[in-house]
């Protein structure tokens, strides 16, 4: 465990524990804790936390298949699969040499574009662009000469020509799909090539799109990638923020720039999975599409799908015709300038509405699917304001089974109880007894409750969610000095909780029990003081 996360962060041991600077956001002061015994990690400054899996999966974007092979190779453990088989053998072999094939082709594009006569013009657009070669060597630029090139040198290497197709660099004819185009590798998380993106060089292009990808294969689908996410997403962790563009040359822009948290989504909008990969990173996002009627339909639904998942998005207008390559030094004034997805929404459909009425209905509308906060209440006074009528807000507080509601401080406060009297029980497995008598009802959250089934051994399997609740319950204990008394009041304090709750919906007979029962909850905690 201290291996693998010295490689991303210098650690320094403080009794049991070790203590660094967090590898997943940026600090100056130490909040960073790693159980090096139990193989837990857990960041008091951003809240990641989990095991050695965990904080591969993280750190490496993988899944956890694949962060137990990435572990496995790298300490030279021999792994055995339960459900292997030989065509599971056969599937896994053929998409490693497809991986293969597609690296091997990223290279012969490159040489392509730097090492030969050829290339000179599609380097002279290049510099045109202000493209400096530095970061096109980052990003992998290549260039395709077309024919049959690349598919007999492949041939010559012992790819077969069903690969070739399989992983998308041949047409039916047999020739190769590029030609004459400068490619753009498309990657995944881990930097593994899954496709190309190919831009129009000449205008006698057999092909008219200006922008052609890899067909679409078990290999390539455009919705599950981001341009560039293999090269941003140690920045996007760090700066807890991802800067979503539309095209491949506005990350290359603005990558020489000095924005490192850029991604393109290649002219759609943004897709479920690509979301997803975005999730594990940050809940920040900033959108900037062209300003075009199809750039403000895909900053439409990207900012529908975006909060619809739970993200924090702003959006950063720009002029009409301009895109982030026209001016990347300035980037970073615009990304302060942006606005928050409720002000963006409701200013866009006010504009769009046909009459008042109708843009009043739409207003109201999206303020009502909108969380409450700061920013809601700012896209509210802008409609009033620009509409002349008041919208009638409905509320956004949490609330009780009863609906009364419940600030966010009390929610808060209920939680840190919660977890520090299960954070006790993980430093004192003796008081696992005691937490026993406590039913799961005790507890509010249902991942608390799941937590409370785990540490009394009830067979209780920790998947992401509870694994990190773990980790943060080890530190918590450790960080917060929990001790074995300490641990009981807690536990008392959740019992007596739930005894308040009760009397006040309860009968006059249930109320002189249970008015007994906290008597008795007082008296066992004032002995304890």
């Amino acid at each position: 465990m201290v291996e693998v996360v010295s490689a991303r962060t210098q650690l320094r041991r403080s009794g049991a524990r070790y203590t660094g600077l967090c590898p997943f956001h940026d600090e100056k002061t130490p909040s960073f804790s790693v159980n090096p015994q139990d193989r837990l990690f857990y960041c008091f400054g951003c809240g990641k936390g989990g095991d050695i899996i965990t904080f591969v999966r993280e750190t490496e974007q993988l899944d956890f298949a694949q962060a137990v092979e990435w572990l496995a190779e790298r300490y030279r453990v021999t792994l055995e699969y339960e459900e292997s088989s030989p065509a599971r053998d056969a599937e896994r072999n053929r998409r490693e040499r497809l991986l293969a094939l597609l690296e091997q082709a990223t290279g012969y594009y490159e040489r392509c574009l730097w090492d030969s006569v050829a290339g000179g013009p599609t380097r002279a657009y290049l510099s045109r662009r202000g493209l400096r070669e530095e970061v096109c060597h980052e990003y992998r630029l290549g260039l395709a000469p077309g024919g049959q090139t690349l598919a007999r040198k492949a041939r010559e290497k012992g790819f077969s020509a069903e690969e070739l197709r399989g992983a998308g660099l041949v047409n039916r004819r047999g020739n190769d799909y590029f030609s004459g185009r400068l490619l753009f590798p498309l990657a995944d998380a881990r930097g593994r090539v899954r496709g190309f993106q190919a831009r129009k060089l000449h205008e006698d292009d057999p092909l008219r799109a200006k922008y052609v990808n890899s067909p679409e294969g078990e290999l390539f689908r455009k919705g599950d990638l981001l341009y560039g996410l293999d090269r941003a997403r140690a920045a996007i962790t760090k700066q807890d923020r991802a800067v979503v563009v539309e095209g491949n040359t506005d990350v290359l822009a603005l990558r020489q720039a000095g924005l490192d948290p850029v991604v393109a989504s290649m002219g759609t909008a943004l897709t479920a999975r690509q979301l997803k990969e975005l999730s594990r990173l940050s809940r920040r996002l900033w959108l900037c599409f062209d300003s075009d009627a199809a750039g403000e339909e895909a900053t439409l639904r990207g900012m529908e799908a975006a909060v619809a998942a739970g993200f924090e998005v702003k959006v950063v207008a720009l002029e009409p015709g301009k895109d982030p390559a026209d001016a990347p030094e300035a980037f970073e004034e615009r990304l302060a300038a942006a606005e928050a997805y409720p002000l963006y929404r409701v200013r866009t459909e006010i504009r769009r509405a046909p009459d008042p009425q109708a843009a009043f209905e739409r207003a109201r509308a999206v303020l009502n699917r909108v969380p409450d906060s700061p920013e809601r209440h700012e896209a509210w006074r802008f409609a009033n304001d620009k509409l002349g009528m008041t919208i009638q807000l409905q509320s956004g507080v949490a609330t009780t089974a009863v609906g009364e509601e419940i600030s966010p401080r009390l929610l808060e406060a209920a939680e840190r109880l919660e977890r520090d009297a299960l954070a006790g029980v993980a430093a004192h497995p003796e008081l696992r007894q005691v937490l026993e008598s406590l039913s799961p009802e005790h507890f509010d959250s249902q991942l608390h409750r799941r937590a409370r089934t785990h540490l009394l051994k009830e067979d209780e399997v920790p998947d992401g969610d509870l694994v990190a609740l773990l980790a943060e319950l080890d530190a918590r204990a450790a960080a917060g000095g929990i001790d074995e008394e300490t641990t009981t009041e807690l536990l008392l304090r959740l019992r007596e909780r739930q005894v308040r709750r009760e009397l006040a919906g309860a009968d006059l007979e249930r109320t002189k029990e249970l008015q007994e029962q906290l008597e008795k909850i007082r008296a066992t905690a004032a002995n304890l003081a």
